[in-house]
C-alpha cells in the first residue's frame, strides 16, 4: 500500500481517497485566477502548520513579498513565521532567473531539495522549462531530470501550469503524461459571479473520485464540497466525465 501525503485542504483530500501519494509529482491546471497558486501556498502552510512537513516554493512570475501578501490575504497569518525559521524555503523569481541556465538554477537549489528537512515542493508555474528550452525535446527530457531529482529526493510535489482552454480536455500538454497526476481548476461564468470546481483527472498508483466538485475559495484558503458533486454552467452543455472511481480518465495516461 503506498503512503499518502495530505494536503490538508478540506475535501480534497477526501476525493483523494487520503490525499498525494507520496514522492509524486502532480500537476495542478487551469486558467488564470482559477486559484492554482493559493493551492500550492496552502499545501505548504498545511504541510507545516497541520502535519509538521517543510516545503519549498519556487516561483518564476513572483517576489517574496508578492508571496507573503497573497499567503496573509488568504488568512495563512504564521506564513511569513514559518519561512522566518526555514520551515518553508522560498526561491523567487529574482533568484531563479538570474543565471538564465536551467543547469546553474538548479544547483542553486539542489543542496536544499536535498535536505531531508523539506517534505513538500511547490512549483509555480512549468513557464521556467519554456523560458529555459524553446525545443519541445529539450522541454521534455529537462522536465524528467526534474521530477526524478525531485522524487530521488523524497519530495511530494505540485506543479502548476497555466492552460487557456476552459475545459481541461480540449488542451492536454506533455506535462500531463509526464507526471504522476493531474488536477484541473476550473471556473465557469454564472451570472455577475462565477462557479470553481475541481476535477482530480488522473492519479497513479492511487484510486480517485473523478467526478467534478464544486470548489471555494474563501479566509483559509480552498474547499471541496465533495457531496455536492455535478456541474452547472450558464449557456453550456457539462463536459463528458466519468462519474465512478478508478485511476484516472482515459486518454491522459
Amino acid at each position: 500500500m503506498p503512503e499518502f501525503v495530505k494536503t490538508g485542504i478540506e475535501g480534497l483530500d477526501s476525493i483523494l481517497n487520503g490525499g498525494i501519494v507520496e514522492n509524486a509529482a502532480v500537476l495542478v491546471s487551469g486558467n488564470p485566477g482559477t486559484g492554482k497558486s493559493l493551492l500550492g501556498l496552502q499545501y505548504l502552510y498545511n504541510g507545516v502548520d497541520m502535519f509538521d512537513e517543510g516545503g519549498i516554493y519556487l516561483t518564476f512570475e513572483e517576489s517574496k513579498d508578492d508571496i507573503s501578501q497573497a499567503a496573509q490575504s488568504i488568512g495563512f497569518e504564521k506564513w511569513d513565521d514559518f519561512v522566518e525559521e526555514g520551515r518553508i524555503k522560498i526561491y523567487d523569481k529574482r533568484t531563479l532567473l538570474k543565471s538564465g541556465d536551467f543547469s546553474e538554477t538548479l544547483d542553486t537549489i539542489l543542496e536544499d531539495l536535498q535536505d531531508t528537512k523539506y517534505d513538500r515542493l511547490v512549483l509555480d508555474p512549468l513557464t521556467m522549462f519554456q523560458l529555459f528550452f524553446e525545443d519541445e525535446k529539450e522541454q521534455r527530457q529537462y522536465l524528467l531530470k526534474f521530477i526524478d531529482i525531485l522524487k530521488d529526493s523524497g519530495l511530494t510535489s505540485i506543479l502548476t501550469m497555466e492552460q487557456s482552454a476552459v475545459f481541461p480536455e480540449t488542451e492536454i500538454g506533455l506535462e500531463n503524461f509526464l507526471t504522476d497526476g493531474n488536477i484541473y481548476l476550473i471556473q465557469s461564468p454564472a451570472g455577475s459571479t462565477s462557479n470553481r470546481y475541481v476535477w482530480v483527472a488522473k492519479m497513479r498508483k492511487q484510486a480517485i473520485k473523478n467526478s467534478m466538485f464544486p470548489l471555494e475559495i474563501d479566509d483559509g484558503g480552498l474547499k471541496v464540497y465533495e457531496q455536492a458533486a455535478g456541474f452547472s454552467m450558464v449557456g453550456e452543455s457539462p463536459p463528458m466525465f466519468s462519474e465512478g472511481e478508478g485511476g484516472g480518465a482515459g486518454g491522459l495516461e
